[in-house]
């Protein structure tokens, strides 16, 4: 550990350096493979219920179900991975979700009632293995006190991005060519095989209470009020994520070109992908609280022209200024993590930002799709404007909370790395 640390310290920061990390790629490349999924599960869901109920409000909903409970269960799955290990919550989880979402397909196949659609929404959404946090924790143990650390959150975020690029296009084209259901069966056996393949890799997940290893005490991550503030811009990043997807799909089935839809929101997630790839790739003097506040109000004012847009190659190109917007300001929030959080508790804080994506998505997708089912079409794209522009009052107005200098006591991080965190 002591060697990666004072390489990384040597020179510049740099994508190169990053992969060049002992042990990185024995994790990298399965948790790519089981976090794929997690980009196919809402679009799949929405495109199946429409499909069966011929509304948007109800497949909308039945989405925002799923991400509701995602939402109120992670942030106790990463709990428990801190506590119990990595391995111990992926085995079990990976079963439910595969489970669950084969049920929620036949229910919906079945024209079951739509509660019972809902009710089968709630184990799959609470299952949806939390693979994102559980990689960054890992590149916390890698890279303890590294100023990779800022680099290795712009890779991840541009591997999430990826996902969302290939993600929305293969559920859009399994739905729209081999059968509405296909998404959500290919999305439960990608789940089960890529989490079970990333839970096998034993030798680089965070150790938990083993001798010779600093006690790190287990605080909740939402007691950091800095976790509390990040949790509502990621709110509003969900907005985002939740309006674009609903708006899109709803655009693209009205001019009678369904199969845009994947195309369009690729290109968003593309935008998000390139973006923080530029992000990683600098090496940055401004504050990282300045950074989320002004990268934050960027994506609000790009969000604000998305529901004026009535051709697809405007929307494909606002589309792509506001994935450009939506990556600094992930990159910067999950960088801040590392700072303000022990890293006892670093899983759980990264599944409550996770978490808060996935609740911001839920309300958006409901949202819009009330507001397209109701209104004209676009009106769903107001969601993303609405939901940004609070979150980013309430962001420039508790922006101190953000402030990583120790304010009260502290915790070790880490046998020969005693920097302060702040825990109230």
């Amino acid at each position: 550990m002591a060697s990666t640390v004072t390489s990384s310290k040597s020179s510049r920061p740099g994508y190169g350096q990053l992969l060049r990390t002992r042990g990185a790629w024995t994790f990298l490349l399965p948790g790519f493979a089981a976090r794929q999924p997690f980009a196919m599960l809402t679009i799949s869901i929405v495109l199946l219920v429409q499909h069966t109920t011929g509304s948007y409000g109800a497949a909308g909903a039945a989405a925002a179900v799923t991400g509701v409970s995602m939402a109120l269960f992670a942030p106790w799955t990463g709990r428990l991975a801190d506590r119990l290990g990595q391995r111990a919550v992926l085995l079990p989880g990976v079963l439910v979700h595969a489970l669950a979402g084969i049920t929620l397909t036949a229910l919906a196949l079945a024209d079951a009632p739509l509660w019972a659609v809902f009710a089968a929404a709630v184990p799959t959404g609470a299952s949806v293995p939390q693979i994102g946090p559980m990689v960054r924790a890992r590149w916390g143990v890698k890279l303890q006190g590294s100023p990779l650390m800022t680099t290795a959150a712009a890779f991840e975020s541009v591997t999430d991005e990826l996902t969302f690029v290939v993600g929305p296009l293969l559920a859009t084209a399994l739905c729209t060519a081999v059968d509405p259901a296909a998404g959500l069966v290919t999305e439960a056996a990608l789940t089960l095989v890529g989490g079970l393949l990333f839970a096998a890799q034993k030798s680089t997940q965070p150790v938990v209470g083993a001798d010779g290893h600093a006690r790190v005490e287990h605080a909740f991550a939402l007691r950091v009020p800095g976790v509390r503030v990040l949790a509502v811009a990621f709110l509003g990043i969900g907005s985002v994520f939740g309006g674009m997807q609903v708006s899109l799909a709803a655009f693209t089935e009205s001019i009678g070109e369904p199969g845009l839809n994947g195309a369009l929101y690729g290109t968003f997630a593309a935008g998000n992908m390139l973006s923080g790839i530029a992000c990683g790739a600098v090496a940055w003097k401004a504050a990282p609280q300045r950074r989320l506040v002004v990268g934050y109000g960027a994506l609000a004012l790009a969000a604000a022209g998305l529901w004026a847009a009535h051709s697809v190659l405007l929307l494909a190109g606002l589309g792509l200024l506001v994935g450009m917007c939506v990556a600094p300001a992930l990159i910067t929030g999950y960088t801040l993590v590392e700072n303000l959080v022990p890293a006892g508790a670093r899983t759980e804080a990264f599944t409550w930002l996770t978490g808060a994506v996935a609740l911001g998505q839920a309300g958006a997708v409901t949202v819009a799709g009330q507001l397209e089912d109701r209104f004209w079409g676009g009106a769903g794209f107001l969601v993303p404007l609405g939901g940004t522009a609070l979150a980013l009052v309430t962001l420039v107005a508790l922006r101190s909370r953000l402030d990583d200098r120790p304010r009260s006591r502290t915790v070790a991080r880490g046998v020969g790395h005693r920097a302060p965190v702040t825990v109230d």
